[in-house]
């Protein structure tokens, strides 16, 4: 079967990204981390819930991991702009890779108690914090404005690529071998990602003019005011954005959730969480690949994808039937990368080089900030009346977020980069994913 839109787009043609070879060279780094980042998520995920045996735990440790984002990602959206990102790239790398060790460690020597795992998981959010808006503004410079939504693309198809095989593995380790081989793994993959960063040649780097490094709280304030300012006055970018946020918040916690619903409704262990995150990426990967061969990515796409997620997360409510969840999971994961795709190619096609830093910091604050509050609010709701419940719960709010959007979709205009299309087209905007935690 063919997707959408994949017919008559060749291989070369989807993949053009890759003839950048500063491109490569990242890709190829990501595909060996990632695989170590998804690991650690289950691992985490799974240690927290042996420690405490607690839905409440789950979700403060992503409220943990996740809450610096909100209060510093804006913030490093406006250094993203004004500091070399790839010079920035290689510390936010190298500091996530002792942090991984770390817990390794811990694991390894049994000395874990659920206070380290916290407050390592605030340390990472610091990290990822200015790690995210860096990496999503970093793209273009090697690409190219005229590849950027084939990168994006590709990009997307590799993280969730990963979370196919990254989870899969971890959970047949766990069940194995033990927790500690799973985060050490992942420090050592982050020595992929820094040699080619290291390896990058500098000339075949598009950069774009760097903002003043601020230095006074009144100028910086100023610099996020203005990124805040477009993002108010861009329709379209304003209604993905709030859409993106809502939907994320009550119905992608599923680092909180699948650990309760593998062992407490379906029965089964380690290995059935890891292979329901598995599935959740086939999911991810497919809409990925649709969008590299030529899916067009729009808000109606966005709307659809929110609402995939939303039955989606209504249906693994009421399952109990193991392959029914992991079909569910695998819609889920196509409408998370239908949603965070459309928003984040908008963003990169539609924002001024000036200014991408500060919007992409708004995106990763957005979509990963999400996190701490959907985690408390899955958490809570799960401990009261099991992960079934808020599964229910959030599904059902996400399906009347997408309602209301529908309603309130902004008429089509051209811009600078859609203005070859016909106006009364809705403005085209393309795939990926919000960060790699």
């Amino acid at each position: 079967m063919i997707a959408p839109g994949v017919a008559g787009r060749s291989l070369p043609e989807a993949a053009r990204a890759f003839r950048h070879r500063n491109f490569r060279l990242f890709w190829f780094g990501q595909l060996i981390s990632l695989v170590g980042t998804w690991m650690q998520g289950v691992a985490q995920g799974w240690l927290v819930l042996q420690l405490t045996n607690d839905p409440l735990a789950l979700g403060l440790v992503a409220a943990a991991q996740f809450t610096p984002v909100i209060v510093f990602g804006l913030f490093a959206g406006v250094l993203a702009d004004a500091v070399s990102k790839r010079a920035a790239l290689i510390v936010t790398q190298f500091g996530a890779m002792i942090l991984a060790l770390i817990l390794g460690l811990l694991v390894l020597t049994g000395a874990v108690e659920v206070w380290h795992v916290l407050v390592l998981a605030v340390l990472l959010g610091v990290v990822n914090a200015v790690d995210m808006p860096v990496r999503q503004a970093f793209v273009v410079e090697m690409v190219g404005r005229e590849d950027i939504a084939n990168a994006v693309a590709l990009n997307s198809a590799v993280f969730n690529g990963t979370r196919i095989i990254g989870p899969a593995i971890a959970g047949l380790l766990i069940a194995t071998v033990g927790l500690a081989v799973c985060f050490l793994f992942n420090a050592a993959s982050y020595v992929a990602v820094i040699l080619g960063l290291v390896l990058m040649r500098s000339s075949e780097l598009q950069a774009r003019p760097a903002s003043a490094l601020q230095r006074s709280v009144r100028s910086v304030i100023d610099q996020l005011t203005e990124g805040l300012r477009y993002v108010r006055d861009e329709p379209a970018i304003r209604l993905a954005l709030v859409v993106l946020g809502i939907v994320a918040t009550v119905a992608l916690n599923f680092q909180v959730l699948l650990p309760l619903l593998a062992r407490d409704v379906l029965g089964g262990d380690a290995g059935t969480f890891g292979f329901l995150m598995a599935a959740g990426g086939i999911g991810s990967l497919t809409s990925s690949l649709q969008i590299a061969f030529g899916l067009r990515p729009t808000l109606r796409l966005l709307l659809v994808g929110a609402a995939a997620i939303g039955v989606a997360a209504v249906g693994l409510a009421v399952s109990r039937w193991l392959p029914l969840s992991l079909a569910l999971m695998l819609v889920s994961g196509w409408g998370m990368i239908a949603m965070a795709a459309t928003t984040n190619t908008l963003i990169q096609l539609s924002t001024p080089d000036t200014l991408r830093g500060r919007v992409m910091g708004v995106y990763t604050t957005t979509f990963a900030g999400s996190v701490p509050v959907g985690g408390l609010f899955a958490g809570s709701v799960a401990a009261v009346a099991g992960a079934p419940m808020a599964l229910a719960v959030g599904g059902v709010l996400a399906i009347v977020t997408v309602a209301a959007a529908s309603l309130r979709l902004p008429a089509p205009r051209p811009t600078a980069v859609t203005v070859e299309r016909s106006v009364d087209r809705e403005p085209a905007v393309a795939d990926p994913s919000a960060g790699r935690r």
